[in-house]
């Protein structure tokens, strides 16, 4: 399974894009979204990774992260989005996030 890699800058800017990104992947079966990259990311681009999630899970698809930035982890935690998008929860992960926007 390959992963489809998410770009360094997922800010309110990126949200349009990052959603047609996902959308060809909905039908997917399994599917690893690859987020090592991130270094910004903006509520509402976490919101389209919310849906797109929650959508595939309700379609009995599975979705998991093959790589995350602690930027995105730290903005899931801070969120309380975390346990939707999968994401392990570390109370050692506990920095600021400078870049959350």
């Amino acid at each position: 399974m390959s992963a489809v890699p998410l770009g360094a800058d997922l800010g309110i800017e990126a949200a349009t894009d990052l959603k047609q990104q996902l959308a060809p992947h909905l039908a997917q079966p399994q599917l690893a979204l690859d987020a090592s990259a991130v270094q910004r990311v903006h509520t509402a681009s976490l919101q389209v990774l919310c849906t797109f999630v929650r959508e595939r899970q309700q379609a009995g698809h599975r979705t998991e992260f093959s790589e995350t930035s602690p930027t995105l982890r730290d903005a899931a935690r801070l969120l309380g989005v975390a346990e939707q998008l999968g994401l392990p929860s570390s109370e050692n992960n506990r920095q600021a996030v400078e870049n959350a926007a």
